[in-house]
Parts: C-alpha cells; sequence; structure tokens
C-alpha cells in the first residue's frame, strides 16, 4: 500500500478500473479574461501548456474524445475507462443551456463513463449544480475549482479574481449536492512563504472536498508572472527537485488521509519555459522519488493529524 492517498488506488477501488481522463477544450473564456472582471487573466496563466496537442476548440467534443483515446490507447493501455475532461480555462462559465449540450455530447461517446469539470468558484450557480447534480446520479461527475491560494493577498496579487470565502462557498454548495469535489492549489506563488505553505494544509483539511491536486510554480514564457520573476524574484520561494520532495513530505503529514492526491507535480513542455531547474524528469519518476522518501522518513499522509477521539 502507498503512503499516500493516490487517484490511482482510489479510482480502481470505487470504479473497479483504472480511469484515463481525456482533456477537452469546448472554448470557453474566463471572468477575468474576457472583461466582467478583469482582463488578462491569472498572472501565470498560459493554457496552452497545459493541455496536450489534440484538445483544440475547432474541433468537435466527439473527435477530441477519438484522437483522446488513440493517443491514449498508445500510451496507457491500462485503461478501463474514459472520463472527458473540461480542462482549459473555466468549464461552467457560459448559459446553462449551452452546458448541457457539450456535456451531454461528451457523455454520448460509448467508451466515456463521466465528467471533469474544471471551473473557478465564482462561476457556479444553484442552477448549473442543479444540473449536475442530476447528472451525477447516472454518471461520473466531478467539478474541480482552481482555487490557487489559501490567502486572499495572492489571490488578488495574481489577478485571480475570487476570494478564499467564495472558494469554500462554491465547493459546499458543490459537495452538499453529492457532486465528487476536487480543488487544485500552486506552491510557490509570489509572497507565499514555505511556512505559509505548509499552514495553509489546515484550511485544506476544513474544505469539503474529496480530491485534491497540487503543482509546483512553473514561469511560463510570455505571462506577467515571467515578468514579475524576472523584476522581484526575491518575492519567489523556488525549489529544486529533491528540496521539494522533501518540502511535499512535510507537507503530507499535515494534509488529512482521506484526501485523494490527484497530482503533487506538474509538467510543462520545455518550449513554454524559459529553464527547466528539474531538467526533463518525468512525472512517474518523480512520483517513484516521494515514495521513496516516505519509505525512507517512515512517515506517510496525514502523520502530524492528532487522531479525534
Amino acid at each position: 500500500m502507498r503512503r499516500y492517498n493516490s487517484q490511482a488506488d482510489f479510482f480502481k477501488e470505487k470504479y473497479g478500473v483504472r480511469l484515463q481522463k481525456l482533456v477537452v477544450d469546448a472554448g470557453f473564456t474566463c471572468p477575468n479574461r474576457d472583461g466582467s472582471k478583469a482582463r488578462g487573466g491569472c498572472t501565470f496563466c498560459d493554457n496552452n501548456a497545459f493541455h496536450p496537442g489534440y484538445s483544440t476548440p475547432d474541433k468537435s467534443i466527439t473527435q477530441q474524445l477519438e484522437e483522446g483515446i488513440e493517443f491514449h490507447q498508445r500510451r496507457y493501455r491500462r485503461a478501463g475507462g474514459y472520463l472527458a475532461y473540461f480542462q482549459p480555462y473555466s468549464n461552467t462559465y457560459a448559459p446553462l443551456e449551452h452546458l448541457a449540450a457539450v456535456y451531454e455530447e461528451a457523455l454520448s461517446h460509448p467508451q466515456v463513463r463521466g465528467l471533469v469539470i474544471g471551473t473557478r468558484p465564482d462561476c457556479v450557480d444553484e442552477s448549473k449544480l442543479d444540473y449536475l447534480q442530476q447528472l451525477s446520479r447516472e454518471k461520473i461527475v466531478m467539478v474541480e475549482y482552481g482555487i490557487e491560494s489559501c490567502y486572499d493577498t495572492t489571490l488578488e496579487h495574481i489577478n485571480r479574481g475570487h476570494s478564499w470565502d467564495e472558494a469554500v462557498s462554491a465547493v459546499q454548495m458543490t459537495a452538499g449536492r453529492g457532486i465528487a469535489t476536487g480543488a487544485h492549489f500552486i506552491f510557490g506563488l509570489p509572497g507565499e512563504t514555505r511556512a505559509m505553505m505548509l499552514d495553509s494544509a489546515e484550511k485544506i483539511n476544513r474544505l469539503e472536498i474529496e480530491s485534491v491536486k497540487f503543482h509546483q510554480l512553473q514561469v511560463i514564457k510570455g505571462t506577467k508572472m515571467e515578468e514579475e520573476f524576472s523584476q522581484h524574484p526575491e518575492r519567489f520561494e523556488t525549489f529544486a527537485l529533491e528540496d521539494y520532495i522533501d518540502f511535499f513530505v512535510d507537507f503530507l503529514e499535515r494534509l488529512r488521509p482521506d484526501l485523494v492526491i490527484e497530482r503533487f507535480a506538474g509538467e510543462v513542455p520545455p518550449r513554454f519555459v524559459n529553464s527547466t531547474p528539474w531538467g526533463l524528469v518525468r512525472n512517474v519518476e518523480i512520483i517513484r522519488m516521494l515514495e521513496k522518501r516516505l519509505e525512507q522518513r517512515e512517515t506517510f499522509q496525514g502523520r502530524l493529524i492528532a487522531p479525534k477521539n
């Protein structure tokens, strides 16, 4: 058994098979990109760096799924089913009628068992969540909120456009309907110390989420964060690979043991960054490093959380 609660193990236990996500780009945008809240998006963001080449909005949902299945059948032959992962930008940021059309096109594919919907806390409402609740009675439905930080000062600094309280409220509304709910956070955002990042585990533990995804900050070419990093590197906590592994072990010890860890590090294609301080190490090798370090330190997820009486 792993010393942390991995998504691969969780899916196999809950659904009996390995489920592979297929990224789908349905052409959505974001409220802090289209001018309703702000323009330019989050200072770290370039969505082209985070999704595969087969996923482009000029293709239909069905075509993207077909190409994604073909791609993953070559790379991950153990998949027992697929989840349509609406990932780029905010995938609930449209009228309900449009959302229903794109979601239901994805679910009509015979090999797709459900949806994973990436969005923002300020892009859901009661009617959209009621609809997702209905879908979840027959299909797998997961909502993944990009929250990024537990600190309002950080969220404002990176032009996130929502607060921590808004994130908590969205999570409560979603989980309260029995919808599988997850969250995404970034380690290394400007102004946050390692102590602040470790302390954020306590806030995350109180969220009504089933799963959580962590990435180390990667400074993408052409973003506002690249400009800030070049002008004010002192604002950033950076991690060498071995250093990050030890940091994440420290964090895992503080994280409640039932939370499913979807990812704890990210991979961006080298063409999107000015340097690759970790080299070209793949995610599978980073997982091996984490598991080895947990064993060496004889520790595990949630070790520092006092048991409830």
